[in-house]
This record gives C-alpha cells, sequence and structure tokens, in this order.
C-alpha cells in the first residue's frame, strides 16, 4: 500500500490525560504503602565492556561532575557471574555502573534503573498488585537485596534495599527517565506505575512535536510523571523511530547546554542530535564512551 504516510496522532487516537488524573486521585483516596525513598537513590543502570569502564567513567564524570565510588568486583546477579561495580554520582543524576567479566545472566541488562526501597519485600507485593510481573524474584547482594520486575508494556526495572540505610543528598535537578511505549500498552503502564509509585500525571500532551522523536513532521503523545523517585516521560509512537531514539534511557538537565556538550566531546563523547528546541527546552542527545546513550537538555532561553 502507498501513500502519504499519516501522522502519528491518527495512530494515538487522543489524549487520556482526565482518566490517569482520575486514577490517581482515585487511588489516593484508598492508600497503598509508600515503599519509594527518594530520586537521588534512583540510578540508571548501564552496562559496558570492562575495557570501556574507564573511559566511560572519566567522560561521564567529566561532563556532569562528581565523583565515583570505589571499583569493586562482585557478583551482583543470584546466579554465578563477575562484574566491576561502581556508582557514579553527579549532581544532575547516578549511573550504577557494570563491567561484567563474565557473560551476563539473563535478563540483567536489559533493566533500565535501579529504584531504591524502603521494604523490599513490600515493594515487591506491591509491584505485584499494580500490575507488575516479578521476573526475578528478590535475591541477596553484597549491601542488601534486589528484585527484577517487568510493568505493563515490557519495561524492567530493578528494585533494592540496602543493609546499611544510605544517605546521599538531592540532585541539583532531578534526571528525566525516559520510557518508550506502544499505544497499546502506555496506559495501562501509566496506571501501573501510578499506583505503585503515588505519582501524579503532570501533563498529557496528544500532540507533542515529533521533533522530540526525530521526526519533525508528526506530533505523538507524551506523558509526564512525577514521584518521590522522581521524573518521568512516556513516549507513545508507533515505533517508527530513527536511530537514537528510543535508546537513550535517562534525560539529564543541566543549566548551560552548550557548555556541557564542549565537556562531552571534549572528554571523549559524540553528539549524535544537535541541540534543538521543543517544550519549552534545548535538547540534544549524547553517546559516552562504551556506547551508553542519553540525552542533556536545559530550559531553553526567552
Amino acid at each position: 500500500m502507498t501513500g502519504k504516510r499519516q501522522p502519528i496522532q491518527v495512530l494515538l487516537v487522543c489524549s487520556l490525560l482526565f482518566p490517569l488524573a482520575a486514577i490517581a486521585r482515585a487511588q489516593g483516596a484508598h492508600p497503598t504503602p509508600e515503599v519509594g525513598v527518594g530520586a537521588q537513590y534512583d540510578t540508571t543502570h548501564v552496562y559496558v565492556a570492562p575495557e570501556d569502564v574507564d573511559k566511560f567513567v572519566a567522560s561521564f564524570l567529566a561532563t556532569f561532575g562528581g565523583q565515583s565510588t570505589k571499583q569493586v568486583v562482585a557478583t551482583v546477579t543470584p546466579t554465578p557471574s563477575s562484574t566491576t561495580s561502581q556508582l557514579l554520582q553527579t549532581p544532575v543524576g547516578t549511573v550504577s555502573l557494570f563491567g561484567f567479566k563474565t557473560p551476563i545472566p539473563y535478563p540483567f541488562g536489559a533493566e533500565r534503573t535501579g529504584y531504591l526501597v524502603s521494604d523490599l519485600d513490600e515493594a515487591i507485593n506491591l509491584a505485584r498488585d499494580s500490575g507488575a510481573d516479578v521476573i526475578v524474584s528478590a535475591f541477596p547482594d553484597p549491601i542488601g537485596r534486589d528484585a527484577v520486575i517487568q510493568w505493563p508494556g515490557g519495561l524492567n526495572m530493578q528494585l533494592y534495599w540496602h543493609t546499611a540505610k544510605p544517605s546521599y543528598a538531592p540532585f541539583e535537578t532531578v534526571p528525566e527517565n525516559r520510557v518508550y511505549l506502544s499505544p497499546e500498552r502506555a496506559d495501562a503502564f501509566a496506571r501501573s506505575f501510578l499506583r505503585f509509585s503515588h505519582g501524579k500525571v503532570v501533563s498529557d500532551n496528544a500532540h507533542a512535536a515529533g521533533i522530540e522523536i526525530g521526526r519533525a513532521k508528526d506530533t505523538y503523545r507524551r506523558v509526564h510523571i512525577e514521584s518521590v523517585f522522581g521524573k518521568m516521560a512516556v513516549f507513545v509512537t508507533d515505533g517508527h523511530l530513527p536511530y537514537p531514539y528510543g535508546r537513550e534511557m535517562t534525560g539529564y538537565e543541566v543549566k548551560d547546554l552548550h557548555g556541557t556538550l564542549a565537556k562531552a566531546k571534549a572528554s571523549g563523547a559524540a553528539v549524535l542530535v544537535e541541540p534543538y528546541t521543543a517544550d519549552g527546552r534545548v535538547e540534544a542527545m549524547v553517546q559516552f564512551p562504551g556506547g551508553y546513550i542519553a540525552e542533556i537538555h536545559a530550559t531553553a532561553p526567552k
């Protein structure tokens, strides 16, 4: 079949802002346990080859500032494996960095984030009751316990709990978990995550500018959610995404985008998408040594 491609908004029908907002209010009337701790305890999981670990660390910290915890070699899965492990803490987001020396056991490597919870068993039960699938049941790690869950739409997250309670300073700017979902599963995901996180829908735009997903002539649906776990942007698309859209996991907010990009390039990162303006901010896409792709943005000048 030939002919002009229809804009994405025809495929996505309409925004469901009011139903999602109503769901969040209804859940507030029937409270579930609050298991989140704070956005500064939530990390993006980054896996790179062992030979790229030091290059990634140097580039990421040179770009955003901050520091790394001491690198250790550990088993962080419930079955035998070995990886370097360290935490990169910056003012705009935290990375849990893994450089596996062995093959990576399934399904590890597919989880996007690690969320600290106050009680792992309670969090697992709440996730399950909220519609998530527990794909890796609770297991011990060197400093606590973990589990991996999967939300409607196939989004994997790791939940973790520390034996010794951590204490981290809040971020200067809270990073954005960037999630790409189909029209068929986006609302099921949002309902489940809102129940689990006690979150709220900040905006639900059925006609967001397509330039945000590399399709300047189209529009698409974008949902912003905020919770104790931080910010989340849900991109509802037909999956016709030019590279690198959909490959980035996290968006980092900085004060000076052009200055940050200059630091990134000087430290070995590559700018994949040059800065553009949309939704009141200037955005770009960067790939760090080892392959990790990130969105970086700043408030657009008025």
